[in-house]
């Protein structure tokens, strides 16, 4: 046993807890940054159980897949009471500090784009906002190149000799994902015969328990905001509540919510 590595050590407290650096004497400033630094050490092990789910989809190992997308979801649900947290601050409170965060905005979060990306919610332009970072936005443009983690459960199907059109399973990966019947038929087989294919079945469900946390999450951002800044516009340039509106409507993996509709 290593004697000379402490708690305070093995976790760098002492840098961790410096980062945290309030640019005014607001109390609630203190708040808004741990909020937003915890949040992207979550985004950040959620990026480490994404990569490595996609890595054993890929090589038809579900088992592990499972478990990191289970806890995927249960990280979610961490963030989704964060928001409870940031809700304490009033529209009062935010004011005060308001001013000086320039342009800064949670818009700009490169992991947040890059979960976004590796979920299939691929858009381009949002690489060209990292541009001053060379190796961020390498970083993303490699991931908006490469097949998201639906994809490679499309191409799972199609291995096991389920008919998933051509035009899915080899395409422009930089576009979103379009959905097709084709690819609702195969998972409604699945669907309709889980003991056959339970293992597709557990991936599926699996897929969605992540894309239902990731929007509970998302519906939180958005009654926090509205309840702290309300209609104004985001600090990022957004239209505020009204963006965040907008992206509730993206959707992942489609074919496995229409897929409910037909069983």
């Amino acid at each position: 046993m290593n004697a000379t590595v402490t708690y305070r050590s093995y976790l760098g407290l002492s840098d961790l807890l410096a980062c945290q650096r309030p640019l005014t004497d607001a109390h609630d400033e203190l708040l808004f940054i741990s909020i937003h630094q915890a949040s992207e050490i979550w985004l950040k092990l959620t990026l480490h159980e994404l990569r490595a789910a996609r890595r054993h989809v890929i090589a038809d190992d579900l088992s592990p897949a499972f478990k990191m997308m289970a806890r995927v979801a249960r990280i979610q649900a961490q963030m989704i009471q964060s928001w409870e947290v940031l809700a304490t601050m009033t529209p009062a409170d935010y004011t005060v500090m308001r001013g000086r965060l320039g342009t800064s905005s949670g818009f700009q979060s490169d992991q947040y784009r890059e979960i976004e990306f590796m979920l299939g919610n691929k858009n381009a332009s949002m690489v060209d906002l990292h541009t001053a970072e060379p190796e961020v936005h390498d970083r993303l443009a490699a991931e908006l190149n490469t097949p998201s983690l639906y994809d490679e459960a499309l191409r799972l199907l199609a291995r096991r000799g389920f008919d998933i059109p051509a035009d899915r399973l080899e395409r422009d990966f930089t576009l979103p994902y379009q959905p097709s019947p084709d690819v609702e038929r195969a998972w409604a087989a699945v669907y309709a015969n889980p003991k056959q294919y339970w293992d597709l079945y557990e991936l599926a469900e699996k897929l969605v328990d992540v894309e239902y946390h990731v929007q509970l999450w998302r519906f939180g951002h958005l009654k926090t905001v509205e309840r702290v800044i309300g209609f104004k516009t985001g600090t990022g340039g957004t239209a505020g509540v009204q963006y965040l509106a907008k992206v509730l409507e993206t959707v992942f993996f489609p074919e496995l919510l229409s897929v409910r509709t037909r069983l």
